[in-house]
């Protein structure tokens, strides 16, 4: 499947692959700075930015920008429901497989039922049984980490691509 980003630049077959070329160059870009400015934060201010499932936060962000996966409100909404079902399970049910196989499908339910599915964000739950953090885990890094990458996200799609991103809903 090509990126979208990689648009066609017309019947010379060169051409296309030059346009494919350049777009998963600058989708590999976006990635990179969207990864290496949360890491600085994360580095600078000695607190947790970084979130194992932003990696694929930023593949569908840079590379698939017109998926409904990769609107602004999904990847925040995602991200922050399915962290809270996976905190949740956790303090209420303990550690172990049976509670977080609960807290991964409640995080999918939730996703579905407020239609802000982000499947990056489905790791979360498994994510919080393994570290097993306290509650402050919500905010950062799962809320302030994700906004990060939608501001990052829009910077990048405005100045770099000259693009519009958040795409709208038809």
């Amino acid at each position: 499947m090509t990126p979208p980003v990689a648009a066609s630049a017309g019947a010379n077959g060169v051409s296309t692959r030059r346009a494919q070329a350049v777009g998963i160059l600058l989708a590999g870009l976006g990635a990179f700075v969207a990864l290496a400015l949360v890491g600085m934060l994360a580095q600078e201010t000695s607190e947790p930015w970084i979130l194992g499932s932003f990696g694929a936060t930023c593949v569908l962000l840079f590379g698939f920008p017109s998926s409904p996966f990769s609107q602004p409100r999904n990847i925040i909404g995602g991200h922050v429901l399915t962290s809270l079902a996976g905190l949740l399970c956790l303090h209420l049910f303990g550690p172990g497989y049976v509670p977080m196989a609960v807290a991964a499908a409640c995080a999918l339910m939730l996703m579905m039922l407020t239609r802000t599915v982000h499947p990056p964000a489905g790791s979360n739950p498994v994510i919080i049984f393994a570290a097993q953090p306290g509650w402050s885990f919500l905010l950062l890094p799962t809320m302030i980490g994700a906004i990060s990458l939608v501001l990052i996200g829009w910077l990048y799609w405005t100045v770099v691509k000259r693009g519009v991103w958040p795409h709208r809903a038809r």
